[in-house]
């Protein structure tokens, strides 16, 4: 049976109604079809970019960083650590943060395999006040691009002034001992006081003595000691107020030292990057102390490493290899390279080589 012959959405219909049939069984195949390509191309593209940034993720220790509460115009800074875990180079482009609360800056833009670098993350609490957050966004584009989502959240007080606006002991040598003092000014409610002084290092300690009442400001003198016990590295740890202010009960202020090894060897880790079978490739690392000093022995479990041994003492050693690629073991390596001294059997130095030989 044959019906008029209709338009409809542009389309020449007629026929019989099992023409019309087929036409849209078929027109749903089609559909179906065109959502399956797109669904599958969209997971793939989601799919991958959740494993870029799960590869890129797994650069930081951490990614969200409380400041708490902060004094107004305290110098409040956090460095978000990040270590090259990766065989290739690292390149970190650029960071950019959603408040202006927040000022972001790289440390270190290029990071070869095991070398550290971080993210600072400074609190603006000369030009606000109240309770502040920020995402900074740091992009990568080697080897691979990613992003990856920083936060930093606080308070910042504007009734309570520190004086410096945070403890930096710099430099110090392990095993020395350090202190710095600070103020704490508060002008507000006449029976404010601090009730405790807390921090999670076990490696400082606190001792706080409040002064006179001068109208209606009350003061604190805090003295931060650095203990023999603080180990190498850098040092970033908070002190806690603890008031007896219910709404804002706690301030924090940041303490910062770089507690110096009495022996050191630069770079820390070292990559060769590609070595040809039958290539030999040259590079040094030095080698230093605080006193002058001789290299006792260098040692590698790797034949393929050739070290020359600096004679002589001095503070600062050049100490130059070779390593020489080898058809016999392709691939990836790693070796650590330790450095013995004559300051004693206690202080060595390592270096993490690694490189790949080709094929």
């Amino acid at each position: 049976m044959y019906c008029e012959r209709k338009a409809f959405s542009g389309v020449l219909v007629g026929r019989s109604n099992r023409s019309v049939s087929n036409f849209w069984k078929r027109g749903a195949i089609a559909i179906c079809r065109i959502l399956l390509v797109v669904l599958t191309a969209w997971g793939a593209v989601h799919s991958g970019s959740l494993q870029a940034q799960a590869w890129a993720n797994k650069l930081f220790k951490v990614t969200t960083h409380d400041f708490g509460g902060v004094a107004r115009g305290a110098k409040t800074e956090f460095e978000f650590e990040i270590t090259n875990i990766y065989e290739e180079e690292l390149h970190i482009a650029s960071v950019r943060s959603s408040c202006g609360c927040t000022t972001p800056k790289i440390t270190k833009n290029n990071l070869k395999t095991w070398e550290k670098g971080a993210i600072v993350a400074q609190f603006n609490t000369k030009s606000f006040i109240g309770k502040k957050s920020a995402a900074i966004t740091v992009t990568i584009d080697k080897p691979y691009y990613a992003e990856v989502q920083l936060t930093v959240t606080g308070h910042i007080r504007s009734d309570i002034v520190v004086e410096p606006g945070e403890v930096r002991f710099g430099d110090i040598d392990q095993g020395a001992i350090k202190s710095a003092k600070l103020n704490v000014s508060y002008a507000g409610r006449t029976d404010w006081k601090i009730v405790d002084v807390r921090s999670q290092c076990e490696h400082l300690q606190v001792k706080m003595q409040r002064d006179a009442q001068t109208g209606g400001q009350i003061s604190y003198q805090l003295t931060i000691g650095l203990k023999e016990s603080a180990p190498v590295g850098l040092l970033q740890e908070e002190i806690v107020l603890v008031t007896n202010d219910a709404q804002y009960e706690r301030v924090s202020i940041p303490v910062f030292a770089n507690v110096l090894p009495p022996l050191s060897i630069a770079p820390a880790s070292l990559s060769l990057g590609e070595v040809l079978p039958g290539e030999a490739k040259q590079q040094r690392f030095v080698v230093r102390a605080k006193q002058a000093f001789e290299i006792t022995e260098i040692t590698c479990d790797d034949p393929r490493f050739t070290f020359k041994k600096p004679e002589g003492a001095k503070q600062v050693h050049l100490v130059p290899f070779e390593f020489k690629g080898s058809e016999e073991a392709p691939g990836d390596f790693r070796r650590v390279v330790m450095v013995k001294t004559s300051l004693g059997e206690q202080l060595k130095a390592e270096c993490v080589i690694s490189g790949t030989i080709m094929k």
